[in-house]
């Protein structure tokens, strides 16, 4: 057998793991790639890899503050006929159902826990025990020479023999044992995977017959006839070859092929392979390799158990397996549990935490704008200010995009409430056209009605570009700080005449000025600028970025207006425009850092 160091383990990129609970290695720990929830309490956080049977993705249940895996199938639809998409990875509520209920009855320190199952809008969940570390075939895949020591390999075997007699104890075949299905924890400890999957996928019509993955299966299972314990000792031989040699025996193109070379046997022989094998090792391995079941072993626990002693000590390859995985794991790092709790953001601990800021941010704006106007505007619960404004809060809490409606309409009966004018029916239908357009285009999406109103609520219609930059949608953004920037100007004016009809037509087209156009145009460059730099990643550090730049274009474009109002002469900036851009500016950077790395607020469906 080939020599290794031991101590040291190949740089090249592990295979993602197939239908475990093993979560790839990221940089922080979590993905910026899956922004949702699942079952109202599961986080996604990254994606653990597509196998055969159903995508596994590692979650954060923010109701126990724990990892878990969980595994998702698409069920068959009433009519029997799946979606395109789904039709490969279909299966039956009762299918689904049965491999969670046979799972959860395994109840072994060396077998992958099953915790809940839960059907979704045509999706089985099956939540999983989260498995922190690698599997065999990555592992394999790691070490020099691909194979495993001997002490190493009799170590692994003990370890599935107990778990598989286990379940063979309590009725429970596994039948899709191989090297993606076998997990290492970072201290060395062995977990098997996918209990029932093999049965599942041979109702839902994968694979070849019964399932399984074609090089781990004996003739019994590829053909399609009755299967029993001795169907797990064939692969669990495999398995063992190779991690030993380094070579999979029967792996094949078809089912047929397969049966091929397992009816030739292992060529050439094991002991021409490995030397060390020769003698009783060799006889007991090629018995669990017969192609007639009859020949083969029945208990699983007492030939794992002789394979393992046969091959070396146990305990030794327990020590050396700790040791090789630990140089993979840091201590403190992403993996500990205790490590990631610290540092996820909040919103992935406390998920109702960020819908709770925008809609108490959304609500106070709007009462603010509510409590200014409704003395202009009485029609609204008649003539009570307090009334007016809790019921407006209490509305635009319950559901967001009815604070910028509220406000609006307000607004815009408090213009005609002295009279009307051509001029004032015009600015009345820009703003509830552009409000509606803005609430169109952002239907769903929480933020929208904080981003219109913060500049009227202000007083400043530079604070427009801060909250409408947060958006990935630039034409979003843009029209979004457009309209804020409107609506500011307009309720500025209006408040400044007392919202008389003649004297607000005058300040409005005398505010019409170029330098006026200036900060108009700053504004929106502002919120597209931001917009195009959170567009390019979901990170919160790119959206702090362009939060910077969004504020530095709001400032350099204020200066020019002012500098047009002084005949070309560069003057001192208007200081409290740029205060409120500013601590606009820090107030969004701190609730992005706060939001952590997932797609803004924006971009997350109404749940109210």
């Amino acid at each position: 057998m080939p020599e290794y160091d031991k101590t040291q383990l190949r740089r090249t990129a592990s295979p993602a793991p197939e239908n475990t609970g093993a979560a790839p290695h990221g940089g922080d720990g979590f993905s910026h790639a899956y922004p949702e929830m699942l079952l109202r309490r599961y986080r996604v956080m990254n994606s653990c890899g597509t196998g055969g049977f159903g995508a596994v993705l590692a979650c954060w249940d923010t109701r126990l503050q724990r990892r878990v895996a969980i595994k998702r199938l698409p069920l068959i639809s009433q009519a029997g006929v799946a979606s395109t998409e789904s039709q490969a990875m279909a299966s039956t509520i009762n299918e689904a159902l049965g491999e969670a209920r046979t799972a959860s009855r395994l109840e072994h320190p060396n077998i992958v826990a099953i915790h809940d199952f839960e059907v979704e809008d045509g999706i089985a969940y099956i939540v999983m025990e989260y498995v922190d570390g690698l599997t065999l075939a990555d592992l394999l895949a790691r070490v020099e020479g691909g194979t495993l020591t001997h002490d190493e390999t009799a170590y692994l075997v003990h370890e599935l023999g107990c778990a598989l007699a286990f379940a063979h104890q309590n009725g429970i075949l596994h039948l899709d044992i191989k090297p993606s299905n076998i997990m290492f924890t970072y201290d060395g400890s062995v977990k098997l995977c996918d209990f029932g999957m093999a049965t599942l996928a041979s109702a839902a019509g994968y694979a070849d017959a019964r399932g399984g993955t074609i090089g781990y299966m004996p003739p019994e299972q590829l053909e399609g006839k009755l299967v029993d314990e001795r169907t797990d000792v064939f692969a669990l031989a495999v398995v063992t070859l190779e991690a030993l040699l380094g070579t999979r025996l029967f792996v094949a193109p078809t089912a047929e092929a397969s049966l091929a070379l397992i009816q030739r046997g292992p060529k050439p022989k094991l002991s021409k392979m490995d030397a060390s094998l020769d003698g009783l090792t060799e006889q007991l391995l090629l018995s669990c390799l017969s192609p007639d079941a009859t020949d083969r072993p029945y208990d699983i626990g007492l030939v794992a158990n002789d394979i393992a002693y046969d091959l070396g000590d146990p305990e030794a390859g327990a020590q050396s397996l700790s040791a090789l995985l630990s140089q993979t794991h840091e201590p403190g790092g992403p993996s500990d549990q205790d490590s990631l709790k610290d540092r996820l953001p909040l919103t992935y601990r406390y998920p109702w935490l960020w819908p709770l800021i925008i809609r108490g941010a959304t609500s106070m704006v709007c009462a603010l704008l509510v409590w200014r106007l409704a003395p202009y505007e009485t029609g609204f619960l008649g003539h009570s200010r307090v009334l007016t404004t809790l019921f407006a809060a209490c509305a635009a809490a319950l559901w967001t995009p009815l604070a910028a409606v509220v406000v609006v309409v307000m607004l815009v009966a408090a213009l005609h409430g002295t009279g009307s004018s051509p001029f004032t029916v015009m600015v009345s239908g820009v703003a509830l056209i552009l409000t509606f357009i803005c609430l169109t285009k952002g239907h769903g999406k929480k933020a929208v009605s904080l981003a219109l109103l913060v500049a009227p609520a202000l007083g400043e219609p530079a604070a427009s570009a801060a909250i409408a930059g947060t958006s990935s949608s630039i034409p979003l953004a843009a029209l979004a700080s457009a309209t804020s920037w409107g609506l500011a100007r307009v309720m500025s004016a209006a408040a400044s005449t007392g919202f008389s009809v003649s004297q607000l037509e005058h300040v409005l087209v005398l505010s019409l000025r170029p330098s006026s156009l200036m900060s108009f145009l700053g504004c929106i460059v502002a919120a597209c600028v931001a917009s195009v730099i959170t567009r390019s990643g979901s990170s919160s550090i790119r959206s702090i970025v362009g939060q910077i730049l969004g504020c530095v274009v709001v400032i350099f474009f204020q200066l020019l207006a002012v500098r047009m109002e002084n005949g070309g002469i560069w003057p001192t900036p208007n200081w409290s425009t740029v205060g409120v851009a500013v601590l606009l500016g820090v107030l969004v950077c701190l609730a992005l850092a706060l939001r952590g790395p997932r797609e803004f607020d924006w971009e997350d469906g109404e749940t109210a």
